[in-house]
């Protein structure tokens, strides 16, 4: 399927890594211009790399999504650089793990910065620029937890519903306006991220990462864990005009672990 991405500009946070490095390099294979950014010094690196392996110009902005300067900075860099944002891919690091005695209401106001209101920044950010051509499409990186909640995860679980609210709201608000906006969340997709998770768990449960691995595969039909490949060519899609008519809606990248009927 041809995704229409030629040429198109494509920003992309938190992309050092992850999810995120897969969504900016998927994009510039499908011959997208690529914005990114990422507060490690791992960013340069993977810039570096999409570059050489798929020749696209690829933009690199070290910036904190929790702090309004650097993502004012971030969009004036890649406007100044590309002229314009089709795309916007909100990406972030998830909050830590954790029961809700383990945490504190500092914990709860650092995770909301990090999950909440680094989405709604850079949507006042991107959304105007949006506005004046009449045309976007915003989708967000959440998780599976929006539809069923994950032990030891409440800031993540309640958190990122907050952004699915957010993300359903402005599908109301702007899709008459041109603009498309849509979530993707995946399950266990093997990360950085993942990998701190089972870390996290074989500490309290005894067992090794690899059988805590294991544990939460068995609760997926499809047997295995999804691959950041598998994420890049999913996200990519949604945010593409060949999803045109895909809009306010959450897309399951779970391999069936989602077991809700709707």
């Amino acid at each position: 399927m041809h995704l229409q991405l030629q040429n198109k500009v494509a920003l992309v946070t938190a992309a050092s890594k992850g999810l995120g490095k897969a969504a900016a390099l998927q994009f510039a294979r499908e011959g997208a211009r690529v914005a990114m950014c990422a507060r490690s010094e791992a960013l340069e690196q993977a810039a570096q790399q999409i570059r050489e392996e798929t020749g696209a110009d690829v933009l690199a902005v070290r910036a904190d999504v929790t702090r309004q300067e650097d993502i004012d900075r971030l969009v004036r860099a890649t406007l100044d650089e590309f002229g314009q944002i089709d795309i916007l891919i909100v990406n972030c690091g998830g909050p830590p793990p954790g029961g809700f005695l383990d945490l504190t209401p500092a914990d709860w106001e650092a995770a909301c910065h990090l999950t909440l209101m680094s989405a709604v920044r850079l949507c006042y950010a991107v959304v105007p620029h949006m506005l004046e051509r009449g045309q976007g499409s915003i989708v967000t990186t959440q998780s599976y937890s929006v539809k069923q909640p994950i032990d030891h995860l409440i800031l993540s679980n309640s958190l990122r519903m907050a952004v699915i609210g957010l993300m359903k709201s402005l599908a109301n608000e702007l899709g008459p306006k041109g603009i498309r906006v849509n979530s993707i969340n995946p399950a266990w997709t093997w990360t950085e991220r993942v990998q701190q998770l089972m870390t996290d768990r074989a500490a309290r449960s005894g067992l090794s990462v690899e059988e805590e691995a294991a544990k939460v595969t068995t609760a997926v039909p499809l047997g295995r864990m999804g691959t950041v490949e598998e994420f890049g060519k999913a996200i990519a899609w949604l945010a593409s005009p060949a999803a045109s008519f895909i809009h306010g809606h959450a897309l399951m990248f779970d391999g069936g672990a989602t077991k809700a009927a709707l």
